[in-house]
């Protein structure tokens, strides 16, 4: 049978007074020692364990210590301490002490996902913490809609704390509740709550299972809701779906295609093992490059069942195609010449806000054409990195970057790449991304009286030189289309002949930059002209790819200001 306990009471017994060492034990060699048990490690009968003694006979020696008159040792070593919070001085008698504990008819643990808690404060003036004590005697719980999804992520700014649920964000006061009048009006008054009203934001929102993709600036927070398609901007003026700002197509496929969970990116591989010490031992003849520690590893056994391990490093010498690697168990006797490697890897929405140029950047990564562990095809990752700028209130660039993680510091913008730190801008080289150079591209149409067929003739720009043009194309119809032959840039289109210079690409005149066109498509029936002897390309409009070279000014910086065409009404 068991009896619950509802009160109790301790004593603890001390010792006050202890006696020098190698001394007789008299009153004048004793000394006070604090009220609690001494910690006496090179003790002799009780190493390591204080010495805890009420009664002794006399000339016994324990240690170096030899005593003679027990009746000092029991009279004045020892106390009894009560340790009651209700104790007190001249107290005759031994009352209720606090409960022993709370009972809970049910002890099982709950796991809220839609709920908040909060525990005691930290104060760093006096050193007191209690963040490890939730009072559940108090009002210390504030739930949001279950029918919202689980909260995956909380951000306090002053006095309120943004609350971001997978289909949900909203606001709940901190310190403070909101009071409404018989006519609907709204005022903040203080009260003892720390997590006061919670309150939606308008707007069927949320930011799905990627807490990942959330940033801050000042009193903006910039997230991804791939569930609605929509790149979300949280401010003053509440929720504002910032993806549509000339963006709206292009997240609609992209978020549309990055899934939730986990994704093996397995492998199978080659086993030997040459029974040499130590027995988690194993050799790795194939597929060696793909290697890495922290990977699952699954060894067929010739009798019961798998051998699931994890790979603690890669170790020891290489002997051609071949690696060693350790892991957690040992690999016992295999049932065949081959195992299996598992690599989960989720794909990301990763989000950061760049001090340094003040945008807000976001990285999809999709993880595509993965490997399943029956293949060893190399896995592909897809990603796109671009930013959006508040002054141009739209996406001003993608980048050739991928981050594992974005942040900024003291006006400084970093971002991390296969477990290193990278900063931006920490030298005069552009178009350099984690020691890797690329080019600068923009591509864009040439629109203008859309319902007129036109006549291309030239290209031409305003900036600085080392610009060409990858292609221009017109509308397609069908296989109907007309495309133009590269235009080289200024620099790179220089060429000599018979000692006379010449250049096949652009040429400059009053610091403009000019270049005609030629077609470059298969001949047409009822063309005059045919084939690429045709200047110009005909068409609605024009899709041009305009890049900075590889040989002018690398690394340098490149303006490009304006880029224009000639054009005439076609003549049929």
């Amino acid at each position: 049978m068991a009896i619950d306990i509802k009160y109790f009471n301790s004593f603890v017994l001390k010792k006050t007074v202890n006696l020098q060492a190698d001394a007789v034990n008299t009153q004048a060699n004793h000394r006070a020692v604090f009220t609690g048990l001494p910690w006496n490690p090179t003790h002799a009968t009780k190493a390591g364990y204080p010495a805890f003694v009420v009664s002794r006979a006399s000339d016994v020696r324990i240690g170096k210590a030899r005593y003679t008159n027990n009746s000092i040792e029991n009279e004045r070593n020892w106390i009894i301490e009560e340790s009651r919070i209700r104790g007190g001085y001249n107290n005759t008698e031994v009352g209720y002490s606090p409960r022993a504990y709370l009972r809970e008819d049910v002890n099982e643990g709950k796991v809220k996902g839609n709920a908040l808690i909060y525990s005691g404060v930290y104060n760093s003036l006096t050193g007191l913490n209690e963040t490890n004590v939730f009072s559940v005697g108090e009002q210390i719980t504030k739930a949001t809609d279950p029918i919202n999804g689980s909260i995956q992520k909380i951000h306090a700014l002053d006095t309120n704390l943004a609350i971001f649920q997978e289909n949900k964000v909203s606001n709940a006061l901190i310190d403070k509740d909101a009071i409404y009048s018989a006519e609907g009006a709204g005022s903040v008054t203080s009260t003892s709550l720390v997590i006061g009203q919670i309150t939606p934001y308008v707007g069927e929102y949320g930011i799905s299972t990627n807490p990942e993709s959330f940033a801050n600036f000042g009193y903006r927070r910039y997230f991804a809701d791939k569930y609605r398609n929509s790149i979300m901007r949280l401010s003053r003026d509440g929720l504002t779906e910032i993806s549509q700002n000339g963006m709206s197509d292009f997240f609609r496929d992209k978020l549309g295609e990055i899934t939730d969970g986990f994704i093996n990116l397995g492998f199978t591989s080659t086993y030997s093992s040459s029974g040499t010490s130590p027995s988690n031992y194993i050799r790795i003849t194939s597929n060696t490059d793909k290697l890495e520690k922290g990977l699952q590893v699954i060894i067929p056994q010739t009798s019961g069942a798998d051998i699931i391990a994890l790979v603690e490093g890669l170790f020891g010498s290489t002997s051609g195609t071949s690696l060693q690697i350790f892991i957690d168990k040992s690999p016992g006797t295999p049932s065949g010449g081959s195992v299996t490697f598992n690599k989960f890897v989720k794909e990301l929405i990763v989000g950061g806000y760049d001090n340094y140029n003040n945008n807000y950047t976001l990285s999809l990564q999709k993880q595509s054409n993965f490997v399943t562990p029956t293949t060893s095809q190399d896995n592909v990752t897809d990603f796109y990195t671009l930013s959006f700028d508040e002054r141009a209130s739209g996406w001003t660039s993608f980048y050739t970057y991928k981050p594992g993680f974005i942040f900024s510091l003291k006006n400084n913008y970093y971002t991390i790449s296969d477990s290193e730190l990278y900063r931006h801008y920490s030298s005069n080289v552009r178009n350099q991304f984690y020691g890797v150079d690329n080019n600068s591209n923009i591509t864009f149409v040439f629109n203008t009286s859309p319902s007129v067929v036109k006549n291309f003739k030239t290209i031409n720009y305003e900036g600085d030189s080392g610009w060409e043009v990858n292609f221009l194309e017109s509308d397609r119809q069908g296989n109907n289309f007309d495309q133009a032959k590269t235009v080289r840039s200024y620099d790179e289109g220089l060429y000599t002949e018979n000692g006379i210079p010449y250049r096949v690409g652009f040429t400059v005149k009053e610091n403009k930059y000019f270049a005609n066109l030629v077609n470059n498509t298969e001949a047409r029936p009822g063309e005059v002209v045919f084939g690429n002897a045709t200047t110009g390309i005909k068409g609605y409009l024009a899709t041009v790819k305009i890049s900075t070279d590889a040989t002018t000014n690398p690394g340098g910086s490149k303006e490009l200001f304006a880029v224009s065409t000639e054009f005439v009404v076609s003549s049929r």
